[in-house]
């Protein structure tokens, strides 16, 4: 498959993803390259994809972010280890949905790994930025760093 149309499905599927599992109004921004080193100021998660997507996906915000987020899910603010252990499983929800949007293509998801605080991200050449604003819960950042 053309490598442009590997991430229009992939950034569609997003998209549809976030707006099943999470419960805010959206504004889907334009989608930008990085370069790397990609630079995480507070929380993020990182998750595999392997089969015919393979690369990792990235999903980034603030602890503020995600509480609210967690706080519009389970009616009550996160923080400390139950906002890392959130942060995971919100992950998992996102892509788990976002590969299952991808009928006709194969993609499978590796468990999250949960980064947190102010970290630099090598290894890769370029990535995808795709921010989607909440309504009243800040900016999610989802980074597709793709093999192609």
């Amino acid at each position: 498959m053309e490598s442009n149309a590997v991430i229009t499905k992939v950034l569609n599927g997003t998209i549809l993803a976030v707006k099943s599992v999470l419960p805010f109004s959206l504004d889907i921004q334009k989608p930008s390259f990085l370069r790397q080193p990609f630079e995480q100021e507070s929380i993020s998660v990182l998750i595999g994809m392997t089969g015919d997507i393979r690369g990792r996906l990235i999903i980034e915000g603030t602890n503020e972010s995600m509480s609210k987020i967690g706080e519009s899910m389970f009616g009550m603010p996160l923080e400390g280890e139950m906002l890392e252990s959130f942060a995971a499983e919100l992950g998992n929800m996102l892509a788990g949905n976002m590969a299952t949007s991808l009928a006709d293509t194969i993609m499978d998801i590796t468990p999250p790994t949960v980064i947190v605080g102010k970290t630099k991200l090598y290894g890769f050449n370029e990535a995808i930025n795709l921010p989607i604003s909440l309504e009243g819960a800040g900016t999610l950042h989802f980074i597709f760093m793709i093999e192609m």
